[in-house]
């Protein structure tokens, strides 16, 4: 990935940045989910195409002034670009990793444009806002196989974003922070007319871009001498949720969704030589808004975690030997919308030490997965079928809920990596 950097100091707190960047990326991604569900003879293995180059840029100006009444302020201004040239992007049915359909193949041109204002003033030693407004316009042109899904659209929006400061008290600042965002969809849904897979069955495009509204609001104390510890409540609504459908291998548009949560992170030097950290999420995700194919269909995210928690101690002895032991837990996650069907919790411990030889070179030694947990990864919950399996093709919707064999609805797992063992070798130049 070349990438060239420049920047220009123009004294008195006077800057400008740029920087521009080429990317080139190649896919060929063999998958099978659903096993012989769609095809009892040759199975349901597909691969997916992707050859992309990317082009891009940033450049950004950051300047401070004196306002009225001793007031002061960082003021920042930028742009940034980036096309995405996909030559390739394909699906292609498979057997025994040899094409033998194609369900489409595409030529994809994708440009964003960005530009962005940020203001920060100084009011007071113990008050400071934050105000922004970003505006995107991205362009898409599609050349697929398919000339019904071929076409271009053009999209644009414009984001602000305020926060507030305040503190500190004691050792304790406060803050809260709003704003809106957005995320893109795939540009081959943006076009889209008819279903790949059966072109005789019209699809609906997705809007290209998709408004996303969040806000947090927190507490900061630093009290206690080493120990830096972080409050905050939080809130993010999305007009449209991106979910994995299993059946397909790829995320969809869904329905308009919202999480809010509470999160406390804190970070305590005990010693010059040991560090203790520990963060803790808890989260609630659903759906706002009945499913327009299922109004029977509950609210739950599915995949959306309620709990995580990430903790460690770090230890970096003098006598040039280091460590660090680390926890990550995710809670159960609801598999399908009405709750009915639910992952169990997953804890993987990893251990890091190491011995620091000189200044400059150090041996590491990782042991990830400590424990040799055989908890799941990730879970998902969908029909599939095994070869020689019989199933009712009409049991192919697993809405229902509870598990159901007879129809090929199951929970499908990716298990946590096994202990693995993994040495190296740190020079720094």
């Amino acid at each position: 990935m070349p990438c060239s950097n420049w920047w220009h100091d123009h004294g008195e707190a006077s800057t400008t940045r740029a920087n521009a960047y080429v990317v080139y990326s190649g896919l060929n991604l063999f998958s099978n989910f659903t096993f012989f569900l769609d095809d009892p003879v040759k199975g349901d293995q597909f691969e997916q195409v992707d050859e992309r180059y990317i082009f891009g840029g940033n450049v950004s100006h950051n300047w401070e002034s004196d306002w009225p009444f001793g007031f002061t302020a960082e003021h920042e201004l930028g742009l940034q670009l980036r096309h995405d040239h996909i030559p390739a992007v394909a699906l292609h049915k498979t057997q025994d990793r040899q094409r033998w359909q194609t369900t489409r193949d595409d030529n994809v041109e994708e440009f964003s444009f960005g530009a962005f204002y940020r203001n920060e003033t100084y009011w007071h030693e113990k008050l400071r806002t934050m105000v922004g407004l970003r505006g995107d316009f991205y362009f898409f042109d599609v050349e697929s196989s398919l000339p019904a899904n071929s076409g271009s659209d053009t999209d644009g929006i414009v984001s602000p974003k305020v926060g507030l400061i305040l503190g500190p008290w004691y050792d304790t600042e406060f803050y809260a922070n709003f704003g809106l965002g957005f995320h893109s969809n795939d540009a081959r849904g943006v076009t889209i007319s008819v279903d790949p897979a059966d072109p005789t069955v019209a699809s609906e495009p997705v809007e290209p871009l998709v408004r996303s509204l969040g806000g947090e609001s927190g507490i900061r104390n630093t009290f206690i001498p080493g120990l830096n510890s972080t409050l905050s409540l939080w809130y993010l609504k999305l007009d449209s949720e991106l979910l994995f459908v299993g059946d397909a291998g790829v995320t969809e548009p869904s329905r308009e969704s919202q999480r809010y949560g509470l999160e406390w992170a804190n970070f305590y030097q005990v010693t010059d030589w040991l560090t203790l950290d520990a963060d803790f999420t808890f989260t609630k995700a659903e759906f706002t808004q009945p499913d327009p194919d299922n109004p029977a269909a509950g609210d739950e995210i599915p995949g959306s975690m309620d709990l995580t928690i990430a903790s460690g101690v770090t230890i970096d002895l003098p006598n040039g030997i280091f460590g660090s032991l680390r926890v990550r837990h995710f809670g159960s996650r609801p598999l399908i919308e009405n709750d009915s069907v639910r992952s169990d919790s997953t804890t993987v411990l990893n251990l890091q030490t190491g011995y620091r030889v000189m200044e400059n070179l150090s041996l590491h030694l990782d042991i990830l997965n400590l424990l040799d947990s055989d908890d799941h990864d990730i879970d998902y919950y969908y029909a599939s079928r095994l070869k020689g399996e019989v199933l009712p093709r009409a049991g192919e919707d697993c809405d229902g809920g509870a598990l159901d064999p007879s129809r090929g609805c199951d929970i499908h797992f990716h298990p946590v990596e096994p202990r693995q063992f993994r040495g190296y070798i740190v020079w720094r130049f």
